[in-house]
């Protein structure tokens, strides 16, 4: 099988990770911060450690700021929910994920309002439209950093620089740049960073984190047993443990923290250099393929190693079933839980195929594919 679906979730997983996580089930099996025999400590130790490499990855100067999740899904929610109350307002871009615009739209019905800024289907943030739509009560902007659908890249900082001059938050969703391109929220004007484990940091799925600038008052979204402050009947202040309620999940941070090791030891560049190459390769051999429409920025600019595609007169989906099914290669079709990208490209009727690469994908990997969909373009 060629796997080609990296930006839904990187595979396969370096060894180290796989290592890790079954060690936490040997070496670590016991409730982290819910005992002091010799277990529940070398589990927490576990825990905060991972805590530190993310810390050290972002440039995060203090790591209980740093706070586990399930997925980028859910910290998104716990950043947004946690902001945002009754008569705020609150602006996101024309690419958002589902992750964003759903949970805002869940709010517009208890009084909060919203407004999109205009960006283009390249990633060229309209900053003038984002401007003349800041209110008085504008309490939050968020941006994706990186389209899963187009691959294009956003101008954070530049958002930033603006959230930072009205005194308003800034939230960004990482979810496809986390482990692709260097991000460092306190450098960069960020003061909520939403990232998932399971792909570009190539941990295992069910762990994800949120930042939290440091003094940031969030609402949380539940509240219980933290191991800390037992007899209070509120929950604690003190951070990580005011967002984190329940036991942890153990080997997926184990896994977490290996994946970023993993990165490190290779380095973002070398990563990013080789997956562009072959984003650059698949984009123009297939510019060279009669009916097949590519989106996104052209071969030569930078952007994520995602290429999205139509074969003109075919459904998206049945391209990437023939794909699957006939040429045993993995993408994603459909509208890839972003309808929002897929209104700015203009294929809300079509949806579009995608490929996405990762560090094991190879150069003949992407020659095969291009001589099925030459197969299936004709």
């Amino acid at each position: 099988m060629i796997y080609f679906d990296n930006a839904a979730t990187t595979w396969p997983k370096p060894p180290e990770v796989l290592e890790a996580i079954a060690r936490s089930f040997t070496d670590y099996g016991a409730n982290p911060g819910r005992g002091a025999y010799k277990m529940a400590m070398d589990t927490s130790r576990l825990i905060y450690k991972t805590r530190e490499t993310i810390a050290s990855f972002f440039g995060i100067s203090d790591c209980r700021n740093i706070v586990f999740t399930r997925n980028t899904t859910e910290s998104v929610n716990l950043a947004i929910k946690g902001i945002l109350r009754p008569g705020d307002h609150v602006l996101y871009s024309s690419l958002e994920h589902n992750a964003v615009w759903r949970p805002i739209n869940a709010l517009r019905k208890k009084g909060v309002s919203c407004d999109s800024f205009k960006v283009s289907a390249t990633g060229k943030i309209d900053l003038d439209d984002l401007k003349t739509k800041i209110r008085a009560n504008t309490k939050l902007i968020v941006c994706i950093h990186g389209s899963n659908v187009l691959g294009c890249i956003l101008d954070i900082a530049a958002i930033g620089a603006i959230a930072k001059e009205h005194n308003i938050c800034f939230l960004v969703d990482a979810a496809q740049t986390a482990g692709a391109l260097p991000i460092y929220p306190e450098k960069m004007g960020i003061d909520l960073l939403a990232f998932p484990g399971h792909k570009g940091l190539y941990g295992p799925m069910g762990i994800g984190g949120l930042y939290v600038r440091e003094g940031l008052p969030l609402a949380t979204l539940q509240e219980g047993g933290t191991g800390s402050n037992s007899l209070e009947p509120e929950q604690p202040e003190m951070m990580p443990d005011r967002l984190e309620s329940g036991t942890v999940n153990t080997p997926g941070i184990a896994g977490l923290g290996a994946g970023i090791e993993f990165l490190n030891a290779i380095g973002l560049e070398e990563i990013l250099c080789h997956e562009q190459m072959l984003t650059k390769y698949l984009y123009e051999k297939l510019s060279q393929i009669p009916n097949v429409i590519l989106y996104g920025p052209e071969g030569d600019e930078k952007r994520l190693p995602v290429v999205s595609f139509n074969i003109v007169g075919k459904d998206s989906n049945e391209v990437g079933w023939a794909l699957g099914q006939d040429y045993d290669i993995s993408v994603r079709a459909g509208y890839h839980c972003a309808p929002l990208a897929h209104k700015t490209m203009g294929t809300l009727e079509q949806g579009a195929v995608r490929i996405s690469f990762g560090i094991y994908n190879q150069p003949w990997e992407v020659e095969k594919c291009v001589a099925a969909i030459q197969k299936l373009a004709k």
